[in-house]
């Protein structure tokens, strides 16, 4: 059932809330929390409130839909109540606001919260850069948003990491579940070995994949590439290198993924792009923080971009050992290097000049041959000191 109420009140659509509880004994009681849906105004606004509903038959609750219309219009607020089957196992209230009323989606929030319940704000498409500073966003524990929905989903998951507040999530965080699991449970299996390096592949502006390779980077602390694959929707390719070979995931066409790793059987499982009501229900089952997206968020920067291995880049980071030209006291026989020139001998080793002489390409000669030189120099000298000293005696004797 749907009940219009054109330029209304909130009081007026409280008093019809207890009218219709009345009437039809729906037990507001049996609510589990308040999802507030703050969107613009349009034909995105039912997808979002279907999805609410498929959500809510896990969770009962009360949904409040902020839908902002045209803000030069004159300020009204005209409201939609549904309950039975156009609710789900909830109760649907749409806002439309219009004009300044436009920006005061708090206030007209406030009137309609369930007592001592939790409370759930949700932007389907554009999110504010701070939820956690957004007057809505105030008033609940847990802010789900959806990078992949916004014109920029990559500058979008930029600015969930700087403006992160504990109960923060994101949509393209849940639909990481099912590869994680899968990715989680190889290492289930022997070999237990390290991942040296990993690299996530997938389409330019799919958030997720870099969600994906920066929770392998926090988690396994190597380095990890994210690139682009050349076809495919979403995530593609999930490579871990391993000493004993690869583990690898390809889900290929957006439904069926490939497992395969060293010393198992190939397998095959169900990779299916996930619903938004499917994503929108997991997170819907806790309202504390979650630590795991907050470490994927702040290891985003130790992802590496590009086609240049993770491995190559992570190297080249450090910086190179300095050579310097080897010594003559390094070389096998104590030598100068093969292609250096020969040094001439000094005028002390020989008046002829014959190390300069010795070829340049035998270097062990050019030291030998100063040596030898040198030696035969010795030896005449000594013959002619021998010869003086006996001719010196030999007169002595006569006299």
């Amino acid at each position: 059932m749907i009940i219009d109420l054109p330029s209304t009140t909130t009081s007026q659509v409280n008093s019809k809330l207890v009218q219709l509880r009345e009437e039809g004994g729906a037990v507001t009681l049996g609510r589990v929390l308040t999802l507030v849906i703050v969107t613009d105004d349009g034909s995105k606004t039912e997808d979002a409130v279907d999805a609410a509903n498929d959500a809510s038959r896990e969770h009962p609750c009360r949904v409040i839909v902020v839908a902002r219309g045209a803000r030069r219009a004159a300020p009204r607020l005209d409201a939609q109540i549904r309950v039975g089957g156009d609710a789900g196992a909830s109760e649907v209230i749409v806002l439309r606001l219009y004009g300044e009323l436009a920006n005061e989606g708090a206030s007209c929030v406030v009137p309609l919260l369930l007592p001592d319940t939790p409370v759930v704000a949700w932007w389907p498409n554009e999110a504010p850069a701070v939820p956690a500073q957004d007057p809505i966003g105030q008033l609940a524990q847990r802010r789900i948003t959806d990078s992949a929905a916004e014109k920029n989903p990559i500058k979008a998951l930029d600015q969930r990491k700087a403006g992160y507040t504990p109960g923060d999530t994101d949509l393209a965080w849940t639909r990481l579940t099912l590869w994680r699991a899968m990715l989680a449970s190889a290492f289930d299996l022997p070999p237990y070995e390290k991942v040296t390096e990993a690299e996530v592949s997938g389409e330019a502006d799919s958030p997720s994949t870099d969600l994906l390779a920066a929770w392998l980077a926090g988690s396994l602390r190597a380095p990890v590439k994210r690139s682009k694959a050349v076809r495919g929707e979403g995530i593609v390719d999930v490579r871990l290198e391993r000493k004993s070979g690869v583990v690898e995931l390809v889900r290929p066409d957006g439904k069926v993924g490939t497992l395969t790793q060293p010393g198992q059987p190939e397998r095959r499982v169900a990779l299916q792009r996930r619903e938004i009501r499917d994503c929108l229900a997991e997170e819907l089952r806790r309202l504390d923080p979650d630590e795991v997206y907050e470490l994927a968020l702040k290891s985003l920067g130790k992802v590496v971009r590009g086609r240049t291995p993770a491995k190559a880049t992570a190297a080249a980071r450090k910086p190179a050992p300095t050579t310097s030209a080897p010594s003559a006291a390094g070389s096998p026989n104590g030598s100068a290097p093969a292609t250096a020139p020969a040094k001439p001998a000094g005028d002390g080793a020989s008046g002829d000049g014959a190390a300069a002489k010795a070829p340049a390409k035998s270097p062990g000669r050019a030291a030998k041959a100063p040596a030898k030189v040198a030696k035969a120099a010795k030896a005449k000298s000594a013959k002619g000191a021998v010869k003086v000293a006996g001719k010196g005696s030999s007169t002595r004797a006569k006299a």
